[in-house]
């Protein structure tokens, strides 16, 4: 049996941050990751819509952690833990592989929620995984270059939050700026009044205003009731019904737990919310378990938004109470930076601290500067300006170069345990 000081459970944001605070007091730390990546979640809708290529946002977290001797990286997923024992158990490649602990931080993300529709996943596309973002991006090239009726044209988008704002603008600047014989018809469905509602102002208006000048058909205070293979029937707050004939949805409307949540909630006795996901306590603990923090959108507490600076502060408010920096029990405070969201090319919203707003080009260049901070590695940062460079200042998209080409019909979903990550400001 393997043994270690700590176990993190996750390679997205909070993970990462937990182990590299770890390796900060040189604490011997076994990092498990269902993929064998660090992915940069925020940029996935890059990927999907050519932008950027999937290793540009996708480096080995192997390599990402190399530098820091004390933390080592584990290929697998866990299946087990008995919170008693502190012993876990990791399906490998190699078969089951047990490995005991004495401190685990989990922070095994969310995957895409239907709201109780999950034979929709099937027939929609999700962005919670490199794969679900390498997989539209194959359907959308070939909805584009091989398909010649409009249901193939049409494009639906649900969720008007920050990801379905910035596929929406994306996809409608596919068939504006790049495959121009090619039109495309997208529609933003959001149940709410106004897009990015949590941003709401002048930011949601600025939003609208400018994929509806793009020419995306913004759909508020409206829900879907009912998705088949070649459409999509959706329903208004004041009870009109339309059917829009579209063989391409992209779900962003909800998020519930993995399942990995219920195995840590049956070993510790943590209670969860309707989505599944850990009632913790306010440090960060699960259930009676002192030993055991849960961070990121697998968690619930003080109705903290499921977005990467949260997981990431979380991350590392967890170590510093393992390695001592910290005072057991401290409760996590969360500092708010801001959010933001790409709209299109040149456009962007920012909410910052202080009652800080910026829209249009100046919000874009802050956005492209935090992101371009954040992106792990100064190879992926080069690769990613030019990139930047050939899609926003040109036409090209270096990404559809890499496409294996699936047929239009194919959808495809995907478990994530990297955490929520929307575009804000960490």
């Amino acid at each position: 049996m393997r043994t270690t000081d700590v176990v993190v459970i996750g390679s997205g944001f909070g993970g990462l941050a937990a182990a590299k605070q770890l390796a900060k007091s040189e604490v011997e730390t076994v990092l498990i990751s269902a993929t064998p990546e660090h992915l940069f979640q925020p940029l996935l809708y890059q990927v999907a819509t050519g932008v950027l290529s999937a290793d540009e946002i996708a480096p080995p977290i192997a390599d990402v952690l190399a530098d820091k001797e004390s933390v080592s990286v584990m290929h697998g997923r866990v299946t087990a833990v008995d919170a008693a024992a502190k012993v876990l158990t990791v399906e490998t490649d190699q078969g089951d592989e047990q490995v005991r602990y004495e401190s685990l931080i989990v922070a095994a993300g969310a995957n895409q929620g239907y709201f109780g529709h999950d034979e929709w996943a099937d027939r929609t596309f999700s962005l919670k995984t490199l794969d679900d973002a390498v997989a539209l991006r194959a359907h959308l090239l070939d909805c584009f270059t091989t398909q010649t009726d409009e249901a193939a044209h049409t494009f639906v988008v649900v969720g008007g939050g920050a990801t379905g704002v910035e596929v929406a603008g994306q996809i409608r600047e596919l068939g504006a700026r790049y495959f121009t014989d090619a039109p495309a018809k997208v529609y933003l469905v959001e149940g709410a009044g106004d897009l990015l509602p949590v941003y709401g102002g002048r930011l949601s208006t600025f939003t609208r205003k400018t994929l509806e000048k793009a020419g995306v058909d913004v759909l508020t205070d409206t829900f879907v009731t009912d998705i088949e293979t070649d459409s999509v029937t959706v329903r208004s707050v004041d009870g009109q019904q339309r059917v829009l004939d579209a063989r391409t949805v992209v779900w962003s409307a909800g998020v519930k737990a993995t399942p990995l949540a219920g195995v840590i909630a049956e070993a510790t006795g943590c209670e969860t919310d309707r989505a599944g996901r850990l009632l913790i306590n306010p440090d960060l603990t699960v259930g009676g378990c002192a030993d055991v923090f849960a961070i990121g959108d697998m968690t619930s507490l003080n109705n903290y938004p499921g977005q990467s600076p949260v997981a990431m502060q979380q991350g590392r408010h967890a170590a510093d109470m393992v390695r001592g920096a910290t005072p057991r029990g401290t409760a996590f405070r969360y500092l708010d930076k801001g959010s933001m969201a790409v709209v299109n090319r040149h456009n962007a919203v920012v909410d910052a601290p202080f009652g800080i707003k910026l829209t249009g080009i100046l919000g874009w260049f802050t956005w492209l500067g935090v992101h371009l901070f954040y992106l792990v590695g100064f190879r992926n940062r080069v690769g990613a300006v030019v990139s930047w460079c050939r899609s926003f200042l040109g036409t090209a998209r270096p990404g559809f170069d890499e496409v294996v080409t699936v047929p239009v019909d194919a959808m495809a979903v995907g478990e994530d345990d990297h955490g929520e990550a929307q575009t804000t400001a960490a």
